[in-house]
């Protein structure tokens, strides 16, 4: 298993309730691939630098958790079809750390 940081912006449309069910939902994919959520950093609603499908704002949160292959594609897979998550990027620690 390897760890992986991603980071992903929610529509800022959703309220706290619904916000916080969606990431405890997505963190549970990770989870029930036997994977483990190793930090959350909630940064809050921040301004777009542009505007993204008429959105100029969203609720950004950034996740490090350790997971296999499986569970990595299966997360990305089901938070690029969620239409809730505006936009999501995923790095490895090992190109977090420049090396290869």
């Amino acid at each position: 298993m390897k760890q992986y940081e991603t980071m992903y912006i929610i529509k800022s449309t959703l309220d706290d309730a619904a916000r916080a069910a969606l990431v405890e939902q997505m963190h549970g994919i990770i989870t029930a691939h036997g994977g483990t959520i190793d930090n959350v950093d909630d940064w809050g609603m921040r301004d777009f630098a542009y505007e993204i499908d008429h959105m100029s704002k969203g609720y950004y949160v950034v996740v490090t958790y350790t997971v296999d292959v499986d569970g990595l594609n299966e997360f990305k897979r089901l938070m690029g079809i969620n239409n809730d998550i505006v936009r999501l990027m995923t790095i490895s620690s090992d190109e977090k750390k420049g090396s290869k």
